[in-house]
């Protein structure tokens, strides 16, 4: 099933209408810092806004040109790098106000003593990275579509993104298949399409023995061959989040390169795709005193910060695979046109040993057998700074699509 149809921002005919939303759009954006390291980008889109916003009046923004000079002057920051900081107002939604936090992440539903998890901020070195505005981000993403690829952290995310804009409005389902793997959801006012595709492995898989008795979850996988249950889904979409977390299901550093690969090959490979593809990079697990499946847990009930840790052993080898493949991708992607982003959380997660579900994902007298859940992340939580990320990038993302407009305008004087 197709989304519904957008709008290409190149056609000849939409020219006038597209620079007016991106004049409008720049307007929104102007009281809110622009925090994001923008590789290979031009030096100006580089700075952005990280001093205290309140110091700046909505008339120093009367014009685009004003903000794109305002950019121009202020110190660029690399929003990955940074430390928790304690955020008092938070949360911004409870597992009461939310419906879509799925059971096993419903941290307080099950018994969560502490509070303390929700209540902080990422605080980048050298700047400040806004908290998530939902009404901005719906307006950036009106008449757009965004689709989570990848196993149950990618859904998680989702679904703190769900709750976030919850705020502002809840979305329906439009889902084009009773199966919860492939979820699609609508927020009519905005015409904004959002959707899950589950692919734990990103690539075909096959159970191995699916009608056995022993239902061990062992799968066959294909790892040259797309997984057409989402690849044949995504190239309506104007976003992609492809990610991969659940580890244990693929096997160590081989598999796991050669499942970006073949990803990344399927995104490439799309004909009509003309969407940008952002990578969320590697969310390390933190089982202690223990492997997952020999009574490992997560028990920590703060952040540590930078110095106290490092991303090392298999946990740097699998983010350094995602990134060599995310820049063989993206050369590759380059040459037709494609834009790759890097949604690079890893760090951030790194330092958030606390805010993992644990034993409270279900009833403690609940008649199933159930692993410490160190991979997946409490709502609301830690997760919910990857959307404060996300908008941040997709604000760039709208500077960056207004010097393109303005460079082609001036080129067609030129030509005239």
């Amino acid at each position: 099933m197709k989304v519904d149809a957008i709008d290409h921002p190149l056609a000849k005919n939409q020219t006038p209408r597209i620079v007016l939303q991106i004049t409008l759009t720049l307007i929104v954006l102007a009281t809110i810092p622009l925090c994001y390291p923008l590789l290979g980008y031009p030096l100006f889109l580089l700075k952005n806004s990280c001093n205290n916003s309140s110091d700046h009046s909505p008339s120093s923004h009367d014009s685009r040109e004003g903000l794109i000079g305002e950019l121009q002057r202020e110190k660029r920051c690399d929003i990955f790098s940074g430390e928790w900081v304690p955020n008092p107002e938070a949360p911004y939604y409870t597992n009461t106000t939310c419906w879509a936090i799925h059971e096993n992440q419903n941290c307080r539903k099950y018994g969560r003593p502490d509070t303390e998890f929700m209540k902080w901020r990422w605080k980048p070195d050298g700047c400040d990275l806004p908290i998530f505005n939902p009404a901005q981000f719906l307006e950036i993403v009106r008449g757009k579509s965004l689709a989570f690829v990848g196993d149950s952290v990618a859904r998680n995310q989702m679904q703190s993104l769900i709750c976030l804009l919850s705020r502002v409005e809840y979305p329906v389902d439009v889902s084009y298949t009773p199966d919860e793997r492939f979820k699609r959801w609508k927020y009519t006012t905005y015409n904004f399409t959002l959707a899950i595709y589950w692919t734990p492995h990103l690539v075909k898989a096959k159970e191995a023995d699916s009608n056995g008795p022993t239902h061990t979850g062992l799968f066959n996988l294909y790892l040259d061959e797309f997984d057409e249950e989402w690849t044949t889904q995504i190239e309506d979409f104007d976003y992609i989040i492809i990610s991969a977390d659940n580890v244990t299901d693929l096997p160590m550093s081989y598999g796991y390169r050669k499942a970006f690969r073949t990803a990344f090959k399927a995104i490439n490979s799309l004909e009509n795709f003309k969407g940008i593809t952002f990578l969320r990079t590697f969310a390390p697990s933190h089982f202690e005193n223990g492997l997952w499946n020999e009574g490992g847990n997560c028990v920590r009930t703060k952040p540590i910060r930078s110095n106290e840790t490092a991303l090392e052993g298999i946990d740097f080898e699998l983010y350094m695979t995602q990134l060599e493949e995310f820049k063989i991708a993206e050369k590759l992607g380059n040459k037709r046109g494609l834009k790759f982003r890097l949604l690079d959380t890893t760090q951030a997660t790194l330092l958030r040993p606390d805010g993992h579900p644990s034993r409270y994902g279900h009833l403690p007298n609940e008649n199933v057998t159930l692993y410490n859940d160190c991979v997946h992340w409490c709502l609301p939580g830690p997760i919910d700074t990857w959307s404060d990320f996300l908008l941040e990038m997709l604000k760039m993302e709208v500077i960056r699509s207004y010097n393109d407009e303005k460079l082609h305008s001036k080129d067609k004087k030129n030509d005239d």
